[in-house]
């Protein structure tokens, strides 16, 4: 009798560099991992790679001169009003340098007393106890004077001012202004920048309805300047620091490398298994109110067998219900045999009420996240098996 359920592994690799054949060292990788701590490989397992190491071994760069070329010929007025940007100083610092370096003045439009994955400018205690309300528009005294400084509640890092440096560092004008309604920055200016994440084409469409010039960050670098790396997709959505000339764009060419991994997986151990690459997880902190997902997807390229959300039965709902009366080996085996003639399709079906209905891509992705980490554990790849397995299987 199986006593395990869904076991995670993460996987060292050598450190990856541009130009590596990343999908060989996954595969060596795994292999030599099976080798030296014994496991078995099976169909349906999962191997998933971080899109850090993705855009590594492509290549994926732009540079701060490349971003200030692109924004310089979207913007030739040389002015922009820049909406809801995260607070960041790896995800978005490098992005204003560039944004700077091609302009004459910034308008910046914040959100509060948060950006949109959780950075905070202003405790919610503060603004609880204020007269004002989140539908509230301020300008940078005005924000002073009501709420104090601008100070993250946690790390006690003030991003106002650290945006104000670096775009003044750069000989542009910057104004600040503290508002949750998009249209506002179009009392400023009329071209647009808009930096939101996973509401950016609203965003865009409520702007361009406003007779507004617009571009999403995700249409910044979605082509090369010159030899430049780029996005075809997310542009410099989902972007990383790498120097402080240089951000490591978001992959674009996943989709080659899970089913290359998936090939030589396939032709190497006999089984089919799944692979993916994932970025930042989509889970909150209850109490830091971080939301983690700074990219914008979970998982940019994934295998089909990842497709689709769980279909699963809820066993406490089964338990306490259709089996109340049972007990012990009886229970067990009553509730396994549910599970063999479940049907194939249980949304909106009670016996799956308060199951997880996420895609199973972004389960994945966060279980990856937070084994791999974003630190030095040096596990950029991380092996799953049994993810897909119930109570019924042997």
């Amino acid at each position: 009798m199986r006593n395990v359920g869904t076991v995670v592994r993460g996987i060292r690799t050598p450190i990856i560099k541009e130009n590596d054949d990343l999908a060989t060292i996954v595969v060596d990788s795994l292999i030599a991992a099976s080798e030296s701590e014994p496991f078995t490989f099976k169909d349906r397992d999962i191997v998933a790679i971080t899109e850090a190491v993705v855009g590594i071994s492509e290549g994926n760069y732009v540079t701060v001169d490349d971003i200030a070329t692109d924004i310089t010929n979207k913007f030739p007025e040389k002015e922009v009003g820049i909406v809801f940007p995260i607070l960041s100083r790896n995800r978005f610092s490098m992005i204003l340098k560039g944004i700077a370096r091609g302009m004459n003045k910034i308008t910046m439009l914040l959100s509060f007393p948060a950006d949109e994955v959780g950075n905070a400018i202003l405790d919610e205690g503060r603004l609880e106890a204020s007269p004002y309300n989140l539908g509230d528009t301020f300008t940078e005294s005005e924000y002073i004077q009501y709420f104090g400084d601008f100070k993250h509640p946690f790390t006690g890092i003030n991003m106002v001012e650290f945006y104000r440096d670096l775009i003044h560092s750069e000989n542009c004008e910057v104004e600040f202004v503290f508002s949750n309604q998009a249209k506002t920055i179009l009392k400023y200016t009329n071209h647009v920048l808009n930096c939101d994440i996973h509401t950016r084409e609203k965003t865009k469409k409520l702007l361009e309805q406003e007779g507004a010039h617009v571009y999403g960050l995700y249409e910044v670098m979605n082509k090369p300047i010159g030899n430049s790396g780029f996005n075809p997709t997310y542009g410099l959505l989902g972007s990383n620091k790498s120097t402080e000339e240089r951000l490591k764009l978001f992959p674009k060419s996943g989709d080659v490398l899970v089913h290359n991994i998936q090939n030589q997986l396939r032709e190497r151990t006999g089984k089919e298994i799944e692979v993916m690459v994932y970025g930042d997880g989509a889970f909150k902190d209850p109490v830091g109110h971080i939301w983690e997902l700074a990219d914008p997807v979970v998982s940019p390229a994934y295998t089909s067998g990842l497709e689709g959300t769980p279909n699963e039965i809820k066993l406490k709902y089964i338990s306490d219900n259709k089996f109340a009366n049972l007990r012990g080996e009886e229970l067990k085996e009553a509730i396994k045999e549910e599970i063999r003639e479940k049907d194939s399709n249980l949304k909106g079906s009670m016996l799956s009420q308060g199951t997880t209905p996420r895609r199973i891509t972004d389960l994945v992705g966060s279980l990856c996240d937070l084994t791999s980490g974003s630190g030095d554990k040096g596990t950029p790849v991380v092996y799953i098996q049994g993810y897909f397995d119930n109570l019924a299987t042997d």
